[in-house]
């Protein structure tokens, strides 16, 4: 029986060997085309590469017409080649000529050929070029010479990303992989980034080949495949870790794919014909990557992604690396490009060299966008597509204004935005001037801007951005970074350090706030939940786990020791939650004072209004504690029944919406009937148009990103409330025209020079 492999292992082997020879880029391709034509038995080997303004041009021939190589040329979509560029897909004809997209280039003198194999050049899914061979007699091509070249294509899709062909392309051209590309989708935060890409899960870059012998290398691969499985299964099935609802099923997808018998044999055919594991899971999924992208099922095109990660996964397994692996040397401006990723990952990064973030995915509440919020980095996000057409290095710039980003941009749009980056800095000049300034309307009221903070790192902007206090300290942060649940004692130093920091402006803690989406990997007693944002989180789970609560309390009371402490509870749902918080915190208390340890002077409690059962009992709550502080983000969430994290719905509601403006309202006349301090502490707060709305509503105390409180400011200055608290008296049970509120509060800014 004939060994069908034999011919593409030999080819490899001789590839192998052009590529470590010291030869210049076109005698490298003028080699590569010649040995595929003798391997296969082709009178014609052709490669054509994908320019920039999508055009393929002829790069190197072996039967064709040598006069034609950098000449010829098809547009993408054009003739078979063109075609097979489009849609990703070989081509395997026994007469081309009859084929509805033939196309002829005199120049090539290629008329007398029938038989045709085309391959895409391809690279992460991307078509970067194609690879033809071409015989006088009619024939088909059987599945092994069609593998042979399409990892052929493989390896020419190396030469091409590493930048080896640059040299050959014509002055005022460029290759494809080089294209200026740009995305729109939403803005998550303001500012403006210039700066080069590090892809969060970096593409796993295969630089060994060809394999020595295979028998090994599929023993490796099943080995990995083996290891690759055990923790699919074991993340399924630990139940430490909440993997409930989407988190659940991208599990599953993983474990059916893993298992799938079709992929696990592409791997070892193409390992068979002469690849390492690495390599042939690089190929595998490169070509399934190509097939997906041109499906118009949306369904299959999420999928992508699920592939996408498993491969990785495999190529970790495989070469050895642990999953948390980041760009080993992290440019000074650095963008960090990523599907999705969390809060903590983000922390991971160097905070002096990043520059902005890009998801593909992630909404405008989700945290890890409240975290880049804090960090004062643009952020866009709903960037489809962006991971696959980024390469570690490629200059971006990131527009967190309009919601875009411009990959590889042109010189003349590099220029344009360095010199909005100045705009932005001198318009910063102004915000900090304002510092100087009351934080008061255009006729005298004083409204505090107030800063929300989570660790160390927030605590300098305090005093850059001039914020009148912190109005949220997120606790649970500290939580989300460490490996392990943080001793008391480091917990108390950190406390201690932000009051030191804040040097006598008001600070208030937030009681640590986990569960829902915010998972402890090390925190033994989650549980599995159909809806964690409705579930077993905040004040439910430390109520249930007063161990944890205990601890906090007490660091608390230590670090605030001479000092007034405020501490809020978050998400409660009813009063006796707050009864229950606040016989912890005297026993707490109780039990310092015997040790004679130093107290705080004053000890406010206050809770979150999140949750809308609290709208019914507003007098009460008013009277159970000192203070309130509306979360507006959880709030509009449970008001609306819209999940902050589903990207269907980011951009569907209007936090400015009439209903929920009302509700608003609602909170803060309670707050003066009853004579309790009331704030509101979301996004809300950080944009100049909801923050003028707040100040009409009532609220005297809002708090937002350090980044945010310049813009706010410089709108509060120019205010004029009393016409915007009449302006309210009009609209707010009944808009004028029936004209959506935003539009109305745009038109009040409008007329009176108000900036927002």
């Amino acid at each position: 029986m004939r060994d069908t492999a034999s011919g593409p292992r030999v080819l490899l082997k001789r590839l192998r060997e052009l590529m470590q020879e010291p030869l210049e880029p076109q005698e490298r391709l003028d080699r590569i085309v010649r040995d595929i034509a003798a391997n296969m038995v082709a009178e014609v080997c052709s490669l054509y590469v994908l320019r920039a303004d999508s055009v393929l041009e002829l790069y190197a021939t072996e039967g064709l017409n040598p006069k034609a190589v950098h000449l010829a040329q098809l547009r993408l979509g054009e003739g078979l080649v063109g075609t097979i560029a489009a849609s990703a897909r070989p081509l395997n004809l026994s007469n081309a000529q009859e084929h509805p997209a033939f196309a002829y280039l005199p120049e090539t003198g290629e008329e007398i050929y029938n038989s045709f194999l085309g391959v895409p050049v391809l690279r992460a899914g991307r078509t970067l070029g194609v690879l033809v061979v071409q015989n006088k007699t009619m024939r088909h091509y059987r599945d092994d010479e069609v593998e042979a070249l399409e990892t052929t294509a493989m390896v020419i899709a190396e030469m091409i990303a590493t930048g080896d062909l640059a040299r050959l392309t014509r002055p005022g051209l460029e290759l494809d992989l080089r294209r200026p590309v740009s995305f729109t989708g939403l803005s998550f935060n303001e500012g403006v980034g210039l700066g080069h890409v590090v892809l969060h899960e970096p593409r796993i870059v295969v630089t060994n080949l060809f394999n020595e012998d295979s028998d090994e290398e599929i023993k490796r691969l099943d080995a990995s495949l083996g290891s690759l499985r055990l923790s699919i299964d074991d993340m399924l099935e630990r139940r430490e870790v909440a993997f409930e609802g989407e988190h659940r099923q991208v599990l599953e997808a993983y474990r059916m794919f893993a298992n799938d018998s079709g992929w696990v044999r592409r791997l070892e055919e193409a390992v068979r014909n002469g690849l390492t594991a690495e390599a042939a899971v690089e190929k595998v999924q490169s070509d399934m990557r190509a097939r997906m992208l041109h499906m118009t099922d949306p369904y299959l095109r999420e999928r992508m992604s699920d592939f996408d990660d498993l491969a990785n996964r495999l190529l970790r397994q495989l070469m050895g690396r642990g999953p948390d692996d980041v760009a080993v040397s992290l440019p000074k401006d650095a963008i960090i490009v990523a599907r999705s990723m969390g809060a903590a990952e983000l922390l991971d990064y160097p905070r002096d060299k990043l520059r902005g973030l890009v998801l593909e995915d992630g909404a405008a509440t989700s945290h890890v966008v409240i975290v880049a919020r804090a960090m004062g980095i643009p952020v866009a996000g709903q960037m489809k597509g962006a991971v696959s057409m980024a390469e570690n290095g490629d200059a971006i710039i990131v527009d967190g204004e309009e919601g875009a980003i411009h990959l590889r941009p042109q010189p003349d749009l590099e220029a344009a935005y360095a010199e909005k980056v100045r705009f932005r800095a001198r318009r910063q000049e102004v915000y900090r001037e304002l510092r100087k300034k009351p934080s008061m309307t255009k006729d005298g009221v004083q409204v505090d801007l107030l800063m929300n903070a989570g660790l160390a790192v927030d605590l300098p902007q305090l005093a850059e951005a001039g914020a009148a206090g912190i109005g949220l300290f997120r606790t649970e942060l500290q939580f989300m970074v460490a490996s392990t649940f943080p001793r008391a004692e480091a917990q108390e130093r950190l406390y201690r350090d932000v009051l030191d920091a804040a040097r006598g402006k008001p600070v208030t803690f937030r009681t640590i706030d986990i569960g829902g989406d915010k998972v402890l990997p090390y925190f033994k007693d989650t549980i599995q939940e159909e809806n964690p944002a409705l579930g077993w989180r905040a004040i439910r789970l430390t109520l249930d786990r007063p161990g944890l609560l205990r601890t906090q309390i007490r660091a608390l009371l230590k670090a605030c020791g001479g000092r007034e402490l405020k501490l809020m509870l978050p998400m409660v749902t009813e009063l006796g939650e707050i009864a229950q918080a606040r016989e912890i915190i005297d026993r707490e208390v109780r039990h310092l004072s015997r040790f004679a340890h130093h107290l705080p002077t004053s000890l406010k409690l206050g809770a979150m209004l999140e949750v809308p059962s609290l709208l019914f009992q507003l007098d009460e709550l008013m009277k159970a504690v000192d203070f309130v502080s509306v979360g507006s983000n959880d709030l509009f969430q449970f008001v609306m029944a819209v999940d902050r994290g589903n990207t269907q719905l980011a951009d569907r509601f209007d936090v400015l919406s009439t209903p929920f403006l009302r509700a608003l309202k609602q909170i803060a006349d309670a707050g003066v009937r009853n004579q309790t301090p009331v704030t509101l502490c979301g996004e809300l707060a950080g944009k100049p148009i909801s923050a003028m709305a707040l100040i009409g509503l009532g609220y005297r105390s809002i708090s937002m990103s350090p980044a945010s409180i310049g813009p706010v400011k410089a709108m509060l200055t120019e205010l004029p409330l009393a016409e915007l608290e009449a302006f309210f008296d009009d609209n707010l049970m009944a808009p004028a025209q029936g004209l959506p509120m935003r539009a109305l509060l745009q038109a009040f800014a409008d007329d009176r020079s108000i900036p927002l």
